[in-house]
């Protein structure tokens, strides 16, 4: 079972390591990353600003191939957030990026295909899905709001495994049109302070180190960056090989491994690998005894102390093997569990079996043998002939707080540290979807808007008498999704702050029920009022003094220098994630730019309120398909997203600590039984009851799973809190919760020890006295 787990966890880093594996000259192939760094934080991130790219080689001649990407074209991380109806999801490349990640055409011209404007490059598999032929050169797709874009090439199908995860390619060059449209996609080829939407991979040309090329960029930056930020830039190199596995960034191009997740999931199958371990040591040396004749004629016979040791551990190790065999059965057993996790869907991955896992895991299984079977081999072979063939009563392998009962302790004591461990997790993911959030999601049903008029669909829904209000805005609060720009109280402060903002309509405050503390709703209606409304945390941040006095004054955005005058503040509510602190946000009007309808019906319609918005949609744009989900569902997505996966690893890692923990305690007792049989026939003899006796017989290991809680409970309490002070609003650990994990572990252990105990109790003394 231990083995199984860790058998999952190999095949899962292997499969992440052999991303651009295919590449040939993966090993001079860089993404350009880089760091915020201020007083009290360094902040990493995966994105670059494309402008980057033309400054290095336009400057310098250290580049072979260099290639920008860009986000947002159809839809990202395919599988999660889809748009029904945009059917392909992938970037804005460089026509180079062909050539620098060695995909190889099924159709079209590699040099070509990507240089004119609108021009998109299929996957082998994603014209499949779309037109059922692979001949699919000069058909039109309409993405979206983004357009028309004519098919120029196919990618084959080589099986290829990149950390890049597409379907389809557009042209870098469409982005002229797009970005000169504020409402579609913020400008990113030639703006310089947009450092979240543009990634830049390079190769470097033979002879040229990585320092080189830091150094390039940190003059760029001074040059770039000195009179425009408050904070400093370092751009730095990451090697295409440490991106997945990697570690945990900001703005990451796609769903990838971060070496923490390995380092987790490493941890707990470790725990339950060594759960396993102790408990073949446990049994190893309970049955130690029963060997001790075996050990004595053969150093009689001439064994030497090498050779018994050897020998042990061979057994060890066979037994390892044969756990590795047994445990693929088991692994089929696991596998829908971890197929179906979120965190296996988005990183597209499959329980390989090949070559390379089938070695690391024998290399893993002649290991897990050595470290379980070392100290059984050791204290086997210490036996001394004379000793163990003369009277083996002598012989005494461990005091009353020996290994065997050390190792039972460390396994309860893993055991009730998963316990308390997943009950918190779980209790911190149920505060979050049913907390309270400061705004109303009952009753309320999100419409993408889409190609669609918000106008028209707002005028149509409000016909229908089930309807009780309708807005719009470009996110969902708590989701952590969010736009921000940096502000400032006043153009010569030296500090800004980033401000997250949202675009709504004039009911978004009503239809949320967010407490409006001073000042008015939007009334002008105007986006070039320039108007905000923002919440306490930002009178707070900007010192504003009170809401009311915060009416009137103007905070100043760095984007453009426009002034932005304050109507209204509103209570703080959790417009960012619940793990996040509370931080200063804003409400900007412009309803244009919403691409999310917030529907509120009466209570208890909201399953006739599906059939209302499909009907509202068709009449506005019959064309599209209406793509909708409640409120609530939604929130309960987004946080199940981030925490279901964990509940339910640490959750299957529970379980079996606990199997393994209890078979432990139960091989134990059972061999300790057995070596009192004749201690329980006398005392039945001389009047003990069934009741006494299970009660002498269970107080030593009673007193085992005490001392075990009493190890567990601080170490328990130490290392969640290192977790949870990670979360702005977490649960506590509560006395419910450490007593529900020491209420299971008891339960447990008593049924456990009860079982063997309560059988010895039924022994007939004659069958084992009638010899002495």
């Amino acid at each position: 079972m231990g083995m199984s787990v860790c058998l999952v966890l190999i095949m899962l880093i292997a499969d992440q390591k052999n991303n651009d594996r295919y590449i040939t000259n993966r090993d001079s192939i860089y993404r350009i990353t880089h760091n915020r760094l201020g007083d009290d934080f360094v902040s990493l991130f995966a994105t670059a600003p494309l402008p980057l790219a033309e400054k290095l080689t336009s400057e310098y001649d250290d580049v072979e191939y260099i290639v920008r990407i860009r986000r947002d074209f159809g839809t990202e991380w395919i599988g999660i957030e889809q748009d029904i109806n945009i059917p392909i999801g992938g970037y804005y490349v460089d026509p180079e990026f062909i050539t620098l990640f060695q995909l190889e055409m099924l159709a079209g011209d590699a040099t070509t295909a990507l240089t004119q404007p609108n021009s998109v490059v299929l996957k082998e598999e994603t014209a499949l899905k779309l037109y059922g032929t692979t001949d699919v050169i000069n058909k039109i797709i309409t993405v979206g709001e983004l357009g028309d874009y004519i098919v120029t090439g196919v990618l084959k199908d080589n099986k290829e495994q990149s950390h890049i995860k597409f379907e389809a390619l557009a042209s870098l060059s469409s982005l002229t049109r797009l970005e000169e449209q504020d409402s579609l996609l913020s400008p990113t080829v030639h703006y310089w302070k947009n450092r979240s939407s543009g990634f830049i991979y390079l190769q470097l040309k033979e002879g040229v180190t990585v320092a080189t090329i830091e150094d390039h960029m940190e003059v760029i930056n001074k040059e770039v960056y000195s009179e425009m930020e408050d904070y400093n830039h370092e751009f730095k190199l990451q090697a295409l090989s440490k991106i997945s596995p990697g570690p945990l960034m900001s703005n990451e191009i796609g769903p990838g491994l971060p070496l923490i997740f390995v380092y987790f999931l490493s941890g707990l199958a470790f725990v339950v690998m060594l759960s396993a371990s102790f408990n073949y040591m446990n049994l190893s040396i309970a049955r130690a005894l029963t060997r001790a004749k075996e050990v004595g004629i053969r150093k009689v016979s001439g064994a030497t102390k090498k050779q018994l040791i050897f020998q042990f551990l061979t057994e060890a190790i066979l037994l390892s093997l044969v756990a590795l065999i047994i445990s693929h059965a088991f692994l089929y057993l696991l596998k829908p569990a971890f197929t179906q996790l979120h965190f296996a869907q988005l990183l597209q991955w499959n329980l390989r079996q090949d070559a390379e896992v089938f070695m690391y895991s024998v290399a893993f299984s002649l290991l897990i043998g050595f470290l379980a079977g070392i100290i059984p081999a050791v204290t086997l072979s210490s036996f001394q002939a004379s000793q163990v063939l003369k009277d083996l009563s002598s012989i005494k392998l461990f005091s009353k707080l020996g290994l065997r009962k050390f190792l039972i302790v460390a396994q309860f004591s893993l055991s009730l540290i998963f316990i308390i461990s997943a009950t918190l997790v779980f209790n911190q993911l149920k505060s979050m979807v049913s907390a309270d959030f400061g705004f109303k999601t009952a009753d309320i049903i999100n419409v993408q808007i889409n190609k669609t008029s918000y106008k028209q669909l707002r005028t149509e829904l409000e016909k229908y008498p089930q309807v009780i209000n309708v807005t719009a805005s470009t996110h969902i609060p708590a989701s952590g999704s969010t736009w921000s720009t940096d502000l400032k109280k006043n153009l010569e402060d030296e500090i800004e702050f980033e401000v997250p903002y949202f675009y709504v309509d004039e009911n978004y405050i009503s239809t949320l029920e967010l407490k409006l503390l001073a000042g008015t709703n939007f009334e002008q209606l105007k986006v070039e009022a320039n108007e905000i409304i923002v919440n306490e945390k930002a009178i707070e941040v900007f010192d504003l003094s009170t809401p009311g006095e915060a009416i009137g004054q103007s905070l100043i955005n760095m984007d453009d220098s426009s002034s932005m005058k304050i109507v209204g503040v509103v209570k703080n509510y959790h417009h960012q994630m619940l793990i996040m602190d509370m931080k200063p946000m804003m409400l900007r009007y412009n309803p244009e730019r919403a691409n999310i309808a917030h529907v509120t019906f009466l209570p208890g319609q909201s399953k006739e309120g599906e059939a209302i918005i499909e009907k509202a949609y068709a009449e506005v744009n019959p064309e599209l398909i209406v793509d909708y989900e409640a409120f609530d569902d939604q929130l309960a997505f987004y946080y199940n997203l981030l925490f279901g996966d964990i509940v339910t690893v640490v959750g299957i890692a529970t379980v079996l600590a606990l199997i393994i923990a209890c078979l432990g305690l139960l091989g134990m007792a059972t061999y300790t039984i057995e070596t009192k049989t004749k201690e329980v026939g006398i005392r039945k003899v001389l009047g003990a009851s069934s009741s006494q006796l299970v009660l002498q017989l269970s107080k030593g290991f009673m007193s085992i799973l005490l001392i075990s809680i009493v190890v567990a409970v601080p170490l328990a309490y130490f290392l969640n809190n290192l977790w949870l002070q990670e979360f702005a609003f977490r649960v506590p650990i509560s006395i419910g919760v450490i007593g529900f994990g020491v209420f299971i572990l008891l339960i447990l252990g008593v049924l456990t020890i009860g079982s063997q105990t309560y059988r010895a109790t039924t022994i007939n003394p004659v069958d084992h006295l009638r010899n002495e």
